[in-house]
């Protein structure tokens, strides 16, 4: 029987993607909440910024979590679960995802997903570009 292995983000990566997306963050100046789960969707790291939307915290989670999931952006997921798209309702499974963007796979150089990251705070447009900086900082 063949064994199944995962990547996983180390304790040092989750730390680097987490950086990179508050620089972006202060970058545009925004005030976010920034979640980073492992390959099992676990929560790796998670900061929110002074004055960021509370609201915002489940949301990040969610995004990341939503993210790794189906290994695709959430903003992704949410066009096609759209009334009459083949995901339609999706958001009400695993607890509630989030399908707008904001929430990105990390994957390491090799292109292994090893996590994702959520963002949330501002429009959907920064949301996603924050995350999108943290993803870019693992493969940089």
């Amino acid at each position: 029987m063949e064994q199944v292995t995962t990547k996983d983000i180390s304790d040092e990566a989750a730390r680097k993607v987490l950086r990179a997306a508050m620089e972006k963050s202060r970058e545009i100046d925004c005030k976010m909440d920034i979640a980073v789960v492992d390959a099992g969707s676990n929560l790796k790291t998670f900061f929110r910024m002074e004055g960021a939307w509370l609201g915002s915290i489940d949301i990040s989670i969610k995004k990341a979590k939503t993210a790794r999931f189906f290994d695709m952006n959430t903003g992704e997921i949410g066009k096609l679960s759209q009334p009459g798209g083949p995901l339609f309702n999706i958001e009400h499974s695993n607890g509630g995802l989030i399908t707008f963007p904001g929430g990105v796979p990390l994957k390491d150089k090799e292109g292994n997903i090893v996590g994702a990251i959520g963002v949330s705070g501002s429009s959907v447009e920064n949301d996603h570009a924050v995350a999108e900086a943290g993803a870019q900082a693992l493969i940089a």
